[in-house]
């Protein structure tokens, strides 16, 4: 090889050299959480943020909460994932199971008030309640006044109209089993009057027993689903699609439901996954998930505007008498209700 080639040849190596050191120093985090709508809000209008300031690329998992556990259980001890977002009653689980590192002190952390923390280890990254939403359009058709109670789940009017998420695999189905089970009489530690009272109250009303809240804005656009568990937030997010939808705080209260964040154990770049943790309870980035996506934020300083104070405000005031479950109890029986559910009501 004469001398000019071998300088090339050179050259070419020091590029190659130089292009797998520059990958080398941009690492990727692996971010479980919902897909659709709020995967899209993150990965557009959150995330960016992050990944400029720390030279980061942070990709996203999407998944059900359940999903995301799954995975992360999965490979446990070499995991894929370095945060996850879990609906806090999964989070528990997530707890229970060791899959959580403890929260590293930090200042944004200390402005998240207490109620919106999970023991040491997850924090709330937004805020929320599951209560009733409703089919705006075939009430009025029918004249029907605004639902009110977890009971109107029951009303003679709705039969084959009402939507139920399985309690299996969707916490909205979970709470509102529990509130109806709790009119009844029953507890998170008593749940037999919940499955005695249903067959002949709010069972003969259900068109079908759904496994995602994804297949409610079909089953409104097309009128087969009148009343349904839902989220105000999932709620704004198909009145921006327009789906005839709007949300009913029953009287009995809502449930809270909050999506909450940790940093995975034993993760392959655990002070990044901390600082991610952290970033995403800031101010910056709470503000425009909220903006963009109604995201109700968990820290009392991110910024409102005229846009999105009224959802700040409304979501404050149904957290005033919401309901709060106690997971440890109900994680610990849970298997035991799905396989009764299955068994009894879903059958």
């Amino acid at each position: 090889m004469n001398h000019v080639k071998r300088c090339t040849a050179s050259l070419s190596l020091l590029a190659l050299l130089g292009a797998a050191t520059g990958a080398q120093a941009d690492p990727t985090l692996y971010l479980g959480m919902n897909g659709g709508t709020m995967e899209r809000l993150y990965a557009d209008k959150v995330l960016p943020i992050f990944e400029k300031a720390n030279h980061v690329k942070v990709v996203i998992v999407p998944g059900t909460s359940s999903d995301i556990l799954a995975k992360v259980q999965a490979s446990k001890d070499n995991p894929q994932m370095h945060v996850m977002f879990l609906d806090d009653g999964i989070m528990y689980r997530a707890i229970s199971m060791g899959l959580c590192n403890t929260l590293e002190d930090s200042p944004v952390l200390a402005d998240i008030p207490a109620k919106a923390k999970i023991k040491e280890q997850a924090v709330a990254v937004t805020l929320g309640v599951t209560g009733l939403a409703y089919n705006s359009r075939l009430f009025k058709e029918k004249g029907w006044p605004a639902p009110t109670s977890w009971m109107d789940l029951a009303d003679p009017r709705f039969k084959d109209k009402v939507v139920f998420q399985s309690l299996a695999s969707s916490t909205f189905g979970l709470h509102g089993f529990l509130m109806f089970n709790r009119i009844q009489g029953g507890s998170e530690t008593n749940v037999e009057p919940g499955f005695t009272a249903w067959p002949k109250t709010i069972g003969p009303n259900v068109l079908e027993y759904i496994a995602s809240s994804a297949q409610i804005s079909e089953m409104v656009q097309t009128d087969e689903a009148a009343l349904f568990p839902l989220t105000p937030t999932q709620v704004s997010a198909l009145k921006l699609k327009g789906v005839p939808v709007e949300y009913a705080q029953p009287k009995e209260g809502a449930v809270v439901l909050n999506v909450a964040e940790c940093a995975i154990a034993h993760n392959d770049q655990p002070e990044l996954a901390q600082k991610l943790v952290a970033f995403l309870l800031s101010p910056e980035a709470q503000s425009p998930a909220l903006e963009e996506g109604d995201q109700i934020p968990s820290n009392p300083k991110t910024p409102t505007t005229d846009k999105t104070r009224a959802g700040v405000e409304a979501m404050d005031k149904y957290l005033e008498t919401a309901i709060s479950i106690d997971w440890d109890q109900v994680n610990q029986q849970r298997p035991a209700w799905n396989a009764r559910w299955s068994r009894s009501i879903e059958r």
